[in-house]
């Protein structure tokens, strides 16, 4: 596929389900909310005492599938992720505009809740992606 267009698909969408392994190898799943930022990076938002992020921070390697307008068009990205967590709010806050397409209305109550929800910020690099055959046409 054509990394353009796959990183299009990627980009036309904010929802998706990853896959991290956990400490037994079997795949944990999560249904996340993402934004493909400018810099290349697939970033989302999480508890920093989720599962998931404990999982990345044994094994880095994940997978994103990323739905499109029906069930048999979909696109999956392996990618390496880091976890975020020093000084996360900045990103956090351009997280948020980007998915939601708007500022929060209130930037001092979304700190807050992210503050004491211990937030973090997650970081795919794209390291390749593969698309259903009909989205290779």
């Amino acid at each position: 596929m054509n990394v353009d267009r796959g990183r299009e698909f990627v980009g036309g969408s904010n929802r998706g389900v990853l896959a991290t392994i956990g400490p037994d190898g079997r795949p944990q799943l999560s249904n996340m909310s993402y934004t493909l930022d400018e810099d290349g990076l697939i970033k989302m938002s999480t508890r920093g005492a989720n599962i998931k992020v404990r999982n990345i921070r044994r094994d880095p390697r994940v997978s994103l599938v990323v739905q499109g307008e029906t069930w048999r068009d979909y696109l999956v990205v392996d990618g390496t992720a880091r976890v975020n967590d020093h000084d996360p709010l900045p990103v956090l806050r351009h997280i948020y505009q980007r998915i939601r397409g708007a500022p929060h209305p209130n930037w001092q109550e979304f700190d807050e809740a992210m503050r004491n929800e211990a937030r973090v910020v997650l970081e795919i690099t794209v390291d390749r992606m593969y698309p259903t055959a009909r989205l290779q046409s």
